[in-house]
């Protein structure tokens, strides 16, 4: 029997509360930027209420872009190439990842344990230590301004290596005799055995992965040098280094707004499968 303690109730809910108000509140002020005139969102202190150029700065965000303080693309384009890039990334990163687990788990092989542990050892690398002698290889490639450029050098995970590593050790042995007994090759394994039992660690590790995609900066920054290869966040970015011009607030916020609509739709649409893949014991 469970008590009920209503003060405790109060007091757990007031807390969530203001945490959503925490979250919330910045993102219905860059909103209701994103509604007013520039020199309305530009005024100090902004009126907390939304205005009448909601369609005009979303369809100006979108098909024109930025021409007053700075020539960025419209963010339909940008929004593209980031959506392109975090699929990429996220899809990439998953495919590899299991396929190198599912080699060092299920393959006897000289060697296996030392491969594995200088996998995980790349995790103490992040991109911005490697971030120079990876730009070489990408420019000696001819890869720049390319999505391949912007998705390839980012694909390989140790982390969702060593995260399926240990869900394929957790798979009973016996599942592999029986299918090896049953004429299943490696492949044919993998693929009826191995890939439902990972379904919800892959579409929590797609949820994440996406998100890091989607919000890469520094990469792109370096590999990204035609406007037409922008992602959304150097767009953005762009748009808030005018120099003395005067700053476009209100299409800033409106590009902001639509930057955050992919991943959150992806987030809330995976959300029972992504908490079910981050949770769930049950092998």
């Amino acid at each position: 029997m469970i008590e009920r303690r209503p003060i405790l109730d109060f007091f757990s809910h007031l807390v969530l509360i203001l945490g959503v108000a925490l979250v919330a509140f910045p993102i219905y002020v860059a909103f209701v930027a994103s509604t007013q005139t520039a020199e309305q969102a530009a005024a100090a202190p902004m009126s907390l209420l939304p205005g009448d150029q909601f369609f005009a700065n979303y369809a100006t965000a979108i098909i024109e872009g930025a021409k007053g303080n700075a020539s960025v693309p419209p963010v339909g384009r940008m929004m593209w190439v980031s959506l392109v890039s975090a699929l990429a990334i996220a899809i990439g990163k998953i495919a590899i990842s299991m396929l190198s687990a599912f080699a060092i788990v299920y393959f006897r092989f000289p060697g296996r344990a030392l491969f594995f542990w200088m996998i995980f050892v790349t995790l103490m690398l992040p991109v911005e230590v490697r971030i120079t002698p990876t730009y070489q290889v990408v420019s000696d490639f001819g890869m720049l301004n390319t999505y391949a450029g912007l998705t390839i050098p980012l694909m390989a995970s140790a982390t969702a290596t060593f995260l399926f590593r240990q869900f394929f050790l957790t798979v009973p042995d016996e599942l592999a005799e029986a299918a090896r007994i049953d004429g299943a090759g490696p492949l044919r394994f993998f693929k009826d055995v191995l890939w439902p039992l990972s379904r919800t660690n892959v579409i929590a590790l797609f949820v994440i992965m996406f998100i890091y995609g989607w919000n890469q900066y520094l990469w792109p920054l370096l590999i990204a040098t035609e406007q037409g290869m922008y992602p959304i966040g150097i767009g953005i970015k762009s748009m808030i280094t005018a120099g003395d011009a005067a700053i476009e607030w209100n299409i800033v916020m409106a590009m902001l707004i639509l930057a955050m609509l992919p991943p959150g739709l992806v987030v809330v649409i995976m959300q029972k499968w992504f908490v079910k893949g981050l949770v769930d014991s049950e092998k």
